[in-house]
């Protein structure tokens, strides 16, 4: 999976919707994202303080190809 800027992410978005025009699909998914890259153990650790500014992932595959971004929480609303 490639993580692309923002805009990148937008003119990726666009090819992968112009080649799956005719033919095909393109998947969106969007999920919190903490910056973990590693699941947290369950026992012996509590962290459960949210951070100031939630982030949110963006994902778009068409089967073939994935890329993703990451944006903040607050940005969705004008991203999408």
């Amino acid at each position: 999976m490639v993580l692309l800027e923002s805009e990148q992410f937008l003119t990726e978005l666009t090819r992968l919707f112009q080649k799956c025009r005719t033919s095909g699909s393109v998947f969106i998914t969007l999920k919190k994202y903490d910056g973990r890259t590693k699941p947290v153990p369950s026992k012996g650790h509590s962290e459960s303080a949210e951070p100031a500014d939630n982030k949110c992932l963006l994902r778009a595959t068409d089967g073939k190809r994935k890329i993703s971004t990451v944006v903040s929480g607050r940005a969705v609303e004008g991203f999408l």
